[in-house]
């Protein structure tokens, strides 16, 4: 099979069983959301207390243990890691706060557009802005450096931790005094059952990781070599998720009554614009980094517990949207993710020798 087909085969894979898993429980074009699924995984951990978005997501397990199987067998099991953490883990920060502004990683974008919510026209265009303002300093030298080879373990503590995560989702079903969360209602009562999303999540991470799917890759990779394959990828995703969406009767076209979204355009188009350019910066979107933290990427790794914590402030400072608008504090943080975004594009790159 050549290359060039896998993403468009990842991008019909992931538009095709977003919408089921909505069939079979998730919340509502939240199929599968990299950020939301990651946010509420950070509130059954307790780092957050917002009663309505606490559960353990199978799926985000079954991304990491599904890159990292296919990668030992493929023998593209690579531990990695060393280049600029805490600058990555900064940027998994504010893409996290960005995302929930939004309310959406740049697959959830996608998908709830294939729904009919035309909220997510203004995160489009915010997202593919960020991208163009991490492209103009990548083209300027932009570098956070190359990482090393390490040991193996290094490279399997990410999995490891999600193997731990799985544990715990199993020991909470099973046993109420459990140490972790689950809610009650809102969205993060809603989800499909476990082993489903569990086998969904492990597939996805096995065609992500040999497709190399990434929105940021999509546009970065169009602008700066003219490569369009994973572009190809995306604009299949969008067509086999309307279809999928239209059979299974969720298609519902308008701005207002969206689930888990807000109309307040301007926001939409900041806070994607703030999650596109950390995204840019660190190399790959929120579902790229949970694959590479499987196949093991120390630094992706890093930058996907950024995320985790950034959910946590989110939530906790009132920085996160839901379908009544904005967090209160969202705009002075969002103009902090923009200084800092900046700062980092201009002094924090590799010096050249």
């Amino acid at each position: 099979m050549k290359l060039a087909i896998l993403p468009i085969l990842a991008g019909i894979a992931l538009g095709v069983l977003a919408p089921i898993l909505v069939y079979l429980g998730n919340p509502g074009n939240m199929g599968m959301c990299a950020a939301c699924f990651t946010r509420d995984i950070a509130g059954a951990l307790n780092l957050h207390q917002a009663g309505i978005v606490q559960y353990i997501r199978p799926e985000i397990i079954g991304l990491i243990i599904g890159a990292l199987l296919v990668s030992f067998f493929t023998r593209e099991f690579r531990p990695r890691t060393g280049s600029a953490p805490i600058v990555r883990f900064g940027l998994g920060i504010f893409a996290m706060i960005g995302a929930l502004v939004f309310l959406g990683c740049p697959w959830r974008m996608w998908l709830r557009l294939s729904a009919g919510d035309w909220t997510a026209i203004a995160g489009v265009f915010g997202l593919i802005f960020g991208i163009l303002i991490g492209v103009f300093f990548l083209r300027r030298g932009f570098s956070l450096g190359r990482n090393r080879p390490t040991s193996k373990i290094v490279g399997l503590i990410f999995p490891i931790f999600a193997l731990l995560l799985l544990g715990l989702l199993v020991w909470g079903l099973m046993d109420t005094n459990a140490p972790i969360k689950f809610s009650s209602k809102g969205p993060g009562s809603m989800h499909a059952p476990l082993i489903i999303s569990l086998v969904a999540g492990l597939f996805l991470g096995a065609i992500f990781q040999k497709s190399r799917f990434c929105m940021i890759a999509a546009v970065r990779d169009t602008i700066l070599m003219r490569d369009t394959h994973i572009l190809q990828g995306v604009i299949a995703l969008v067509i086999a998720a309307f279809f999928t969406n239209l059979a299974l009767g969720f298609f519902n076209p308008g701005f207002s009554g969206q689930p888990i979204a807000h109309n307040d355009t301007l926001w939409n188009f900041l806070g994607m614009a703030l999650a596109g350019i950390a995204f840019t910066l660190a190399g790959g979107c929120p579902g790229r980094q949970i694959i590479l933290s499987g196949e093991g990427d120390g630094d992706a790794a890093v930058f996907v517990l950024g995320l985790l914590v950034g959910a946590a402030f989110a939530h906790n400072f009132g920085l996160a949207s839901s379908p009544a608008g904005i967090g209160a504090n969202a705009p002075v943080a969002v103009a902090a993710g923009f200084v800092f975004c900046l700062l980092v594009a201009v002094f924090a790159r590799e010096k050249r020798s």
